[in-house]
């Protein structure tokens, strides 16, 4: 099987109309990855060396998103909806040059794995020409049955055209199919609209195959792997499976979730053993947490690098390009973003720290701002190690601070400050004599006025 060469066909059925979407259906998400996008990296995986996208006419972002995912993979547009086996042909310059096995499936079910996808291969390579993957429902209504006799796969019986010993049937069709490549093109050439819908389907290859002498067999799948999705709440359902696996996933690999149902993950996310991860946590696309890092409740984090010994939150947020160094602490309603925070480092209370390095040992005190934004370009700001940038402080980018540099409470810096130097950037303050009991006396009047 080695030497076999793998096609996979992603059949990206347009618009979801019970989506209520403008997007393609196959463009909604799972874990922050479109669904078409997990399926992709399924095939991948499974080591397909020539991937077939069929989409529907004028859906420029679902092919700009398999150009990302799949840079070899070529899309051909299916203009007339006529059914899974049209589609199917709509792709046929594809497959027809010498494609040792083709594998068919769904830019609507996300879940499927590569292993299901090795094993369909491994069936392929054992003798059989055709293999269809079903599942063992808990409810069978609404599905394809698949009707099997002598261990081979005899036909698939729509619900509607089940007699009632059928309808009992629990193997299911999950729509997932596997051809010999020299096999294909016969198959779907054969396949009629004869139909009440007037449409091609692909599971017709069945029938076809048998009438011409070839094998062709079952592979069972896990029925939550393969459900497909064709409405927000199948998504919804689909999300919630697909962060149960993940979540199970990292407790296997020595991660700790306090709540493991309130931590939500991206199908990207990487985290390292020895991490805890407290309750209500959000890691978005492009997150890396290393080794002992600690991440408190209520924090969002997304395209972000955690170091090891890190503390997070609570209620922090790390946006795209924030480093986390060894041993700093980001601490409750803090926001990085596009900054470097260095080994030991403390931003801990209600600070804002865009654009910028806070160099190691530094202690950034409660409010302090980066202002970073002039409304038309972003600035940068450096501070040194083993500086402290005094409570309620502005640093007004481009500035710098050398290390060692200290910058009183409540100051306005708009200008670098040396190595070691003090900074003092605010107003002197002025206290006027008995002015306070006089100010109240005239506001207790006002007020007294009003109510007149």
């Amino acid at each position: 099987m080695s030497n076999s060469s793998c096609l996979a066909i992603v059949l990206a059925a347009g618009l979801g109309t019970r989506m209520r979407s403008t997007l393609p259906k196959v463009m909604h998400e799972i874990g922050g990855l479109p669904l078409v996008g997990h399926v992709l990296n399924s095939v991948m995986h499974a080591g397909a060396d020539k991937v077939a996208v069929v989409v529907g006419p004028e859906m420029a972002k679902l092919e700009e998103h398999v150009a990302l995912r799949a840079p070899h993979a070529t899309c051909h547009v299916q203009v007339d909806r006529l059914g899974t086996a049209h589609a199917v042909k709509a792709a046929e310059e594809a497959y027809n040059d010498a494609s040792d096995h083709v594998l068919v499936l769904f830019g609507d079910t996300p879940l499927v794995k590569a292993d299901t996808l090795h094993r369909l291969r491994e069936r392929l390579s054992g003798g059989a020409d055709v293999v269809v993957l079903g599942f063992e429902a808990e409810n069978p209504f609404g599905y394809g049955r698949l009707l099997e006799s002598d261990g081979e796969l005899v036909a698939i019986r729509e619900e509607k055209e089940a007699t009632d010993e059928e309808r009992r049937v629990t193997l299911c069709n999950a729509g997932i199919m596997a051809f010999k490549g020299n096999a294909l093109p016969d198959l779907i050439a054969e396949i009629k609209n004869d139909n009440a819908k007037g449409e091609y389907y692909l599971t017709d290859a069945v029938e076809v195959a048998r009438n011409k002498g070839m094998k062709v067999v079952s592979e069972l799948g896990d029925e939550k792997e393969v459900q497909g999705i064709n409405n927000r709440a199948q998504l919804a359902s689909c999300e919630a499976v697909f962060q149960q696996v993940q979540r199970e996933t990292f407790m296997e690999n020595g991660v700790t979730l306090r709540a493991p149902e309130t931590v939500y993950f991206s199908f990207d996310t990487e985290i390292e053993p020895d991490v805890i991860v407290e309750p209500n946590v959000v890691f978005g696309p492009g997150v890396h947490v290393d080794g002992g890092a600690r991440i408190r409740a209520f924090s969002h984090l997304e395209n972000a690098h955690v170091s090891t010994d890190a503390t997070v939150g609570p209620y922090a947020r790390l946006r795209p390009g924030a480093e986390i160094g060894e041993g700093a602490h980001i601490g409750n309603f803090v926001e990085i973003k596009n900054a470097k925070v260095e080994a030991g480092a403390k931003v801990n209370h209600l600070s804002y720290i865009g654009d910028a390095r806070i160099g190691a040992k530094s202690n950034i005190g409660a409010g302090t701002i980066t202002c970073n934004y002039d409304g038309y370009l972003k600035h940068h700001t450096d501070i040194g190690a083993g500086s402290f940038v005094g409570s309620d402080s502005v640093l007004v980018a481009p500035v710098k601070l050398g290390d060692g540099a200290f910058v009183a409470a409540g100051s306005v810096v708009t200008f670098d400050v040396p190595a070691d130097a003090l900074a003092i950037g605010r107003g002197q303050q002025v206290n006027k004599e008995g002015r306070a009991a006089v100010m109240r006396e005239k506001l207790a009047a006002a007020k007294a006025s009003r109510k007149g």
